[in-house]
């Protein structure tokens, strides 16, 4: 894993973890921003992600660093699985867009350094987190989210890149499964805290020249975020630490949140 990608940046001040905040608590969490979230966990990012569409493996690897596990790519890779017998492609049809390629409800399909179309799910995804000695479970609706937060866990999401409009596509595996995803945007994000209008999103793909003002961290509305999150088949999976996990790394540095969307 190439080194510039190794180093972890964290977004609260150190304040923020030593003094008990960063968790549900009675009465929320305020940030020394000044945000409050009914609860807020505190998660690792980085500078950008491994590769161009390694999304899924980024923001599992915020979820893996924030317990206690430093993750390369290519380890996590090797845990889930790489489908190399269709790399991805797509049609136009009467009925939509349609994406050809491997079974995505068991591996990651598709070349991660180059073809747009290439992701995997939440459910080829779960066995990582298990892996670790974490425990993981989908997460589909925002009570499931708002209570896999308010226990200190944090979710990972399928989403669009800033929560944007997406055009509807049914992706098609070998055998013949079909599964709702978006087409040209598909994106993952960590899901670490939430109030009452939104969520609070942790996003390692931060500035590219789609967008040079994306923030690691940024808030999207209820009502958009619930859209999008229906879009790729409300595909999330809560991850919990357990007593065996190892020590947080330390926080170093902090950043304010934005509001995307």
């Amino acid at each position: 894993m190439r080194t510039r990608w190794i180093l972890v940046i964290w977004v609260v001040l150190a304040a923020l973890a030593s003094s008990g905040f960063g968790v549900a608590a009675q009465g929320g969490v305020v940030t020394p921003d000044g945000r409050y979230y009914d609860a807020y966990i505190p998660a690792a990012t980085k500078a950008g992600q491994f590769y161009q569409y390694s999304c899924e493996f980024d923001a599992s690897w915020v979820i893996l660093a924030t317990f206690g596990y430093d993750v390369p790519f290519e380890e996590q890779l090797a845990i889930v699985g790489h489908d190399t017998s269709i790399e991805p492609y797509y049609v136009e049809s009467a009925d939509g867009f349609l994406i050809y390629g491997g079974d995505i409800t068991e591996a990651y399909s598709g070349d991660y350094t180059k073809n747009l179309l290439a992701r995997t799910t939440g459910a080829a995804m779960l066995p990582l987190f298990e892996h670790f000695g974490l425990e993981a479970t989908p997460a589909k609706t925002r009570e499931e989210i708002e209570d896999a937060l308010d226990r200190g866990g944090l979710v990972w999401m399928k989403a669009t890149v800033d929560f944007l409009p997406w055009a509807p596509t049914t992706w098609v595996t070998p055998s013949g499964v079909t599964l709702p995803t978006v087409l040209g945007n598909d994106h993952a994000v960590v899901i670490m805290g939430y109030n009452e209008f939104g969520v609070v999103i942790r996003d390692v793909l931060g500035p590219t020249d789609t967008n040079w003002n994306r923030a690691y961290e940024y808030d999207v509305p209820w009502d958009r975020f619930l859209s999008v999150f229906e879009a790729q088949g409300s595909d999330g999976i809560a991850v919990f630490p357990t007593s065996a996990s190892p020590a947080p790394m330390p926080i170093e540095s902090g950043e304010s949140g934005q509001v995307c969307c």
